[in-house]
């Protein structure tokens, strides 16, 4: 089988899988903690070198106020509870994102998770936090407009490789594979740039239900796609 070197997951459905039990939200999204942690482990298991999580949007900031502090304190929690285990499997935390936007503790937390798990090798695990993928783009430009003040020469010269040393992900290959649960057919300002040629697979399974069957069964899907960056196979 062959495993994509970079997947990128919309996790979507916790609020969903929550009311279907006539549970509070803060629950689905606890319940979800529990299968990303699934899912990093069979990643790594599986080879692949980076997993994209989209953990908490820029847009989700517009969400009750009591929900986005039970929310930032649930990554807090599970950032602790998670880095031993992230480091004994040889797991490296990454974040990009606006994370000056988060609280103090949540990004205290966050950056100790990032400094402890440095030196592993295995799966780079990157949390999208505080992200949005225009928000990124406005933010490279932005970046390149100011390096090239009065430098013609590097204006002449910008292309995409170029452009993308200015973006978050400017260390990690773009994703082959991008999966969406809950159903939605939208990529909701996930990697708009990086996802150019990225497969995208969508599973109604709501996000604590996802499995490492349903993994495979997108990279399966993956497998089958002929995959031909705009020319002709052959």
């Amino acid at each position: 089988m062959n495993v994509p070197q970079h997947i990128g997951i919309i996790m979507d459905g916790n609020g969903r899988w929550a009311k279907k039990r006539g549970l509070p939200r803060i629950a689905g999204h606890r319940a979800g903690t529990d299968a990303t942690r699934t899912i990093v482990r069979a990643c790594g298991e599986l080879g692949v070198k980076y997993l994209t999580i989209y953990v908490f949007s820029k847009e989700n900031w517009g969400r009750p106020r009591t929900e986005v502090t039970l929310l930032m304190g649930l990554l807090v929690e599970m950032i602790r509870r998670e880095v031993a285990d992230l480091d004994k499997n040889n797991v490296r935390l990454h974040a990009i994102g606006d994370l000056e936007r988060l609280p103090k503790a949540t990004r205290a937390e966050l950056e100790n998770g990032i400094d402890h798990t440095k030196k592993n090798s295995g799966l780079n695990l990157i949390l999208a936090l505080s992200y949005g993928a225009r928000a990124e783009i406005v933010m490279a430009a932005k970046a390149f407009a100011t390096a090239a003040l009065g430098r013609p020469a590097l204006i002449e010269a910008l292309d995409e490789k170029a452009f993308h040393a200015y973006l978050y992900t400017r260390d990690y290959p773009d994703p082959e594979l991008i999966i969406r649960t809950g159903g939605e057919n939208r990529l909701s300002n996930f990697l708009l740039y990086q996802a150019a040629y990225a497969e995208i697979y969508v599973t109604d399974t709501l996000w604590p239900d996802f499995t490492k069957n349903t993994l495979l069964a997108a990279i399966e899907d993956y497998n089958s796609r002929d995959r031909r960056f705009g020319k002709v196979k052959g």
